[in-house]
């Protein structure tokens, strides 16, 4: 495996009709792609999705953090999903 320490690569994604650019690691732009293909959706219904998420939390972070924290939330569930059901 590639290793995971590289700085931020710059993309362009589409949101609702409106075009933004999101900076993530390329571990992260990948693990994103994985999970996209995995549902059957593109990249951008996913980052989308993860916006609309992000938009109603109380105290919103960034989109790139957020969709950091998204995918960290997604390990942590599969990883412990005893925890998952708890909560």
């Amino acid at each position: 495996m590639p290793t995971p320490y590289h700085p931020p690569v710059k993309r362009s994604v589409e949101i609702a009709g409106h075009k933004t650019s999101i900076s993530l690691e390329p571990l992260f732009w990948d693990w994103l792609r994985r999970i996209a293909e995995a549902d059957g959706i593109p990249i951008n219904a996913l980052v989308a999705r993860i916006d609309a998420e992000r938009i109603r939390a109380e105290t919103p972070p960034g989109l790139a953090g957020a969709i950091r924290l998204w995918l960290a939330a997604q390990a942590l569930e599969a990883a412990f999903p005893e925890r998952a059901e708890q909560a």
